[in-house]
């Protein structure tokens, strides 16, 4: 039988292993792809560490995979052999649950997740079931595809699902791997963007990324500086501070609303006059369904976003692991394949 190489975790704990394992058959409904580029993300800790009780082990983690079809199992309509398709966070939906029955597919409550409830993709090829394709575009690389199917769905669709138009002022709180592709979608959508992060050094970074207004939590009152803007349609925050959040929520227009998408420990407090009083709203937003990412990668591919990514080798997940949990990574970390 043909092998693949991958890196697995054998138990909740445990370190990354590099193994051979035999090449997998697609099932029915289901594609092989082969990986050409996985991100590696924060929420790869549910994998290493077991935060999920339903986590598989041994597992593959990886659930920002760019590759191409390369084998298609039973009843598969729409995807061939050769097709550059990605994986995201979402990998599939049951199609039974209230929530997939509305149509809200990423609330699947049996949401499939690669790399989390089956092998994902750190490896050089993994089987999905094909509703969690996504196309993608000619003009993306692999490497730049793969932040996007996590990073990327999850800040463009919510950002274009907040009810923010364009030219209103929307305010991204936070220049990180969810941040730096914020402001870039943000500003690309003709939204007046803010730039919220701490320190002066940053706002070069925020003013190439398109940031037309910089602000510096550490030094200004965010909340009094939005309403001197004329108050924020949206913040976006993608940091993991409730108490940033907390700070910004003053700064919000009428009827404006902070989205959150940042994962946090620490609560976020309010006021509740800082919401009745201005109708003001707190949300939070998954990331997306398969349509969703596709959607995000061909907007990128029209207007130019990408995002700021190191490559290592697969045999060095656990490196880019570790710089990533350090948050010394900038600003996303991607496994290759040499392909």
């Amino acid at each position: 039988m043909p092998t693949m190489r991958v890196v697995q975790i054998a138990n909740k704990g445990g370190p990354f292993e590099l193994v051979e394992r035999e090449l997998p058959q697609p099932g029915a409904g289901e594609v092989r792809v082969k990986v050409h580029a996985c991100g590696v993300c924060h929420s790869d800790s549910i994998a290493k560490d077991g935060l999920f009780p339903s986590v598989p082990y041994p597992i593959v983690p990886g659930h920002e995979i760019a590759g191409v079809v390369d084998a298609v199992g039973e009843g598969v309509i729409g995807w061939s052999v050769g097709t550059r398709v990605g994986v995201g966070w979402f990998g599939g939906h049951c199609g039974r649950c209230e929530p997939c029955r509305r149509g809200d597919l990423v609330d699947c409550r049996n949401l499939r997740i690669p790399g989390v409830t089956y092998d994902g993709g750190y490896a050089e090829a993994m089987v999905a079931p094909a509703d969690a394709l996504a196309l993608i575009p000619d003009e993306l690389s692999a490497v730049d595809a793969a932040p996007l199917l996590c990073a990327g769905v999850t800040t463009y669709n919510a950002l274009r699902e907040s009810g923010a138009r364009p030219g209103d002022l929307v305010a991204i709180l936070g220049i990180g791997g969810l941040g730096h592709l914020g402001v870039q979608f943000a500003a690309k959508m003709g939204f007046r963007t803010v730039a919220i992060a701490r320190g002066a050094e940053k706002e070069s970074l925020a003013r190439r990324l398109g940031a037309h207004v910089y602000l510096n939590s550490q030094t200004q009152d965010v909340g009094a500086e939005l309403t001197r803007l004329g108050g924020a349609k949206t913040i976006l925050a993608t940091i993991t501070s409730g108490k940033a959040m907390s700070a910004a929520i003053p700064g919000l227009a009428v009827r404006g609303n902070l989205v959150v998408v940042g994962v946090g420990a620490d609560p976020i407090e309010v006021l509740p006059l800082d919401l009745i009083l201005a109708s003001r709203s707190v949300v939070g937003h998954a990331s997306g369904a398969s349509i969703d990412s596709q959607d995000t990668l061909a907007f990128s591919a029209l207007s130019g976003v990408r995002p700021t990514i190191e490559t290592m080798p697969l045999e060095r997940a656990a490196d880019a692991y570790d710089k990533m949990m350090r948050n010394e990574a900038r600003f996303r970390m991607v496994l290759t394949n040499g392909a």
